[in-house]
């Protein structure tokens, strides 16, 4: 009994002196800290952008394409429209994030946008964010196509009943209450979103993952450091998935 305490007491020493020398020496520990606030300013520029996206894609998604009438360049664009949103997230959901990271920086940014004098100093987060949020944006197209779908129709008619036009009808009453409906779906996405932004330091970024393998690599074990990112993405996680779930519970107090 007494060697098995002191193998525990050794294990347990000697994985204190690797906390030390992975976070404590050398304050190792700010490369977690730059690489937390990079992945959490990534995650929001990328959420930003996948709301927006993914939303006026979940539009041009619910064009009744078989019954349109009207103008004919209308009918036209509208048809173009829908045909694109469906195109877009049949593309983006069909192939990795981080393919569509490293062809958005090396192709896209890298032999392309980076001649013109305007954009040849864009950071690389930017263009993460963009990739990130590129491809959240085809997800959050769909919740949001569900969710509004799931709203009865008769709360558009009561809308165009009271004067209210069609476009003013889906921002004021549809999409209110489509967002209510799909909230954990899209709770679910942020959180997927923010493991996602894992895979930045492919392009160079600091993040969290990427100051736990520079921290690894300085010295010659990535034990602690990765350990310590894994914990950290656990808790930002479990946060988000608190404030979701009490967002939740305020809402369905109004119903």
């Amino acid at each position: 009994m007494d060697a098995l305490w002191q193998s525990f007491e050794n294990l347990a020493s000697s994985f204190g002196n690797m906390v030390f020398l992975a976070l404590v020496k050398d304050d190792g520990y700010q490369y977690l800290w730059r690489g937390l606030g990079n992945s959490l300013l990534l995650t929001l520029i990328a959420a930003v952008i996948g709301v927006i996206l993914g939303l006026l894609l979940a539009i041009a998604k619910l064009q009744d394409v078989d019954n349109l009438t009207g103008n004919r360049f209308l009918v036209w664009l509208r048809r173009m429209l829908a045909g694109f949103a469906n195109g877009y997230v049949s593309v983006v959901r069909g192939t990795p994030a981080v393919v569509q990271l490293l062809v958005l920086y090396f192709i896209v940014y890298m032999q392309g946008l980076k001649k013109i004098p305007a954009f040849e100093d864009v950071p690389p987060l930017i263009i993460a964010g963009i990739a990130f949020g590129i491809n959240s944006g085809a997800y959050v197209a769909e919740i949001i196509r569900a969710g509004i779908m799931a709203v009865d129709r008769g709360q558009t008619e009561a809308g165009r009943s009271l004067g209210l036009s069609a476009g003013s009808t889906m921002l004021f009453i549809v999409i209110p209450q489509a967002v209510k409906n799909v909230l954990p779906a899209l709770g679910n996405e942020f959180i997927v979103l923010l493991k996602e932004t894992s895979v930045a330091g492919y392009i160079g970024i600091a993040d969290l993952t990427k100051g736990a393998q520079t921290i690894g690599s300085t010295m010659y074990n990535f034990t602690v450091p990765l350990l310590c990112a894994a914990y950290i993405y656990f808790l930002m996680t479990t946060v988000l998935s608190t404030v979701i779930g009490k967002m939740e519970r305020r809402l369905r107090k109004s119903d």
